[in-house]
């Protein structure tokens, strides 16, 4: 192990079990019959775990959207032109985009950090350079990054993490579908065909020309199996590093992750692999519209809160749920018990 990849290994916080039990005891004691609150019950004991506390809150909320281009785009893997990942990020910083909008409305803090593009970003308050590259090199010709590349990139989401009630990752990158599912198939062990989605909206002819390069890049790659940061290298993007370096270091912390959609859950499921117990510590938003988004929540073992079709990425989906999760955590705080409702209980 190299020194440069030791930290992705250290240990998590740990959970407070009894915490958790304690919320577990007070939700049977709600004005309501037990389990009528359904998996927004489960929500209140996960943070109560989570934050050590009988009545926990999520006020503070992190959205970080890490941003990098794709040496791959220039195979016809996407809909829309690479110079569509830099102005995205100046629309992330002026409020135009979804989880610009989103972030606002929860009252969440948005950071974006630009990993390499092929065009230039203009500077803003909200954007953080920690450039790798112009964009990753065509993973169907060689290895995507570098060592330092893939190192500089996990580092770069392990600095974006501040100490907040909840963590959102989102990522933008023209062409990171198809580098999403790449990385999909290899760590699951299923053919291209299997896990390629539409991504931004791409044609039947563009799908199956993405289901080749993948099909191709595996093959070109198989060595980097099983080491899943070794796939991460060869197959990955900065923005997909990024968002597995922050998984890892919030769970770290004892900060909980909500995870977006499709490509986030690949970021999510490299850092289950590379530390185990970040598993602890993920709460996964929605079921994405991409048809191997179901596939890598079995793999999980996770439950997302809401299924609604989407794919757009950005972190739009995990901070669209957050007012949903603090209604769970109001719920479970401000409800009175029986008792002191002066009501009979079952």
């Amino acid at each position: 192990m190299s020194t440069q990849s030791r930290w992705l290994h250290e240990s998590v916080a740990p959970l407070s079990e009894a915490a958790r039990q304690g919320a577990r005891e007070r939700q049977k004691n709600l004005t309501k019959p037990p389990g009528s609150l359904g998996h927004l019950e489960w929500l209140a004991e996960r943070f109560a775990g989570w934050q050590n506390l009988d009545k926990p809150a999520v006020d503070r909320v992190q959205v970080c959207v890490f941003a990098a281009d794709h040496g791959v785009a220039a195979q016809g893997v996407s809909a829309y032109p690479q110079a569509v990942t830099a102005q995205m990020i100046a629309n992330f910083c002026a409020g135009g985009a979804a989880v610009s909008v989103l972030a606002q409305t929860c009252g969440a803090e948005l950071q974006v950090i630009n990993l390499g593009c092929v065009a230039e970003a203009p500077a803003h308050a909200q954007l953080r350079d920690r450039i790798q590259g112009p964009g990753t090199a065509d993973f169907t010709q060689g290895p995507a990054m570098t060592e330092a590349q893939l190192h500089g990139a996990l580092a770069a989401g392990r600095e974006a993490v501040s100490r907040t009630d909840l963590f959102i990752g989102g990522e933008m990158g023209i062409g990171n579908t198809t580098a999403a599912s790449a990385l999909q198939a290899a760590l699951l062990d299923v053919p291209a065909a299997a896990v390629v989605g539409p991504g931004t909206g791409v044609d039947s002819s563009t799908l199956a020309r993405k289901s080749e390069l993948i099909a191709r890049a595996l093959k070109l790659h198989a060595a980097a199996q099983p080491d899943p940061l070794e796939l991460l290298r060869c197959l990955g993007g900065f923005e997909i590093a990024g968002l597995t370096g922050a998984y890892i270091a919030a769970a770290q912390q004892g900060v909980p992750s909500l995870v977006d959609g499709y490509i986030s859950t690949v970021a999510a499921l490299l850092a289950v692999r590379l530390n185990p117990g970040v598993r602890d510590w993920l709460l996964f938003a929605h079921e994405s519209a991409e048809p191997g988004h179901r596939r890598m929540l079995a793999a999980l073992n996770a439950r997302p809160l809401v299924s609604l079709d989407l794919r757009l990425g950005e972190g739009s989906g995990a901070a669209l749920v957050v007012p949903l999760v603090r209604n769970a955590l109001a719920l479970h705080s401000r409800m009175a018990t029986f008792e002191e409702a002066g009501v009979s209980s079952a």
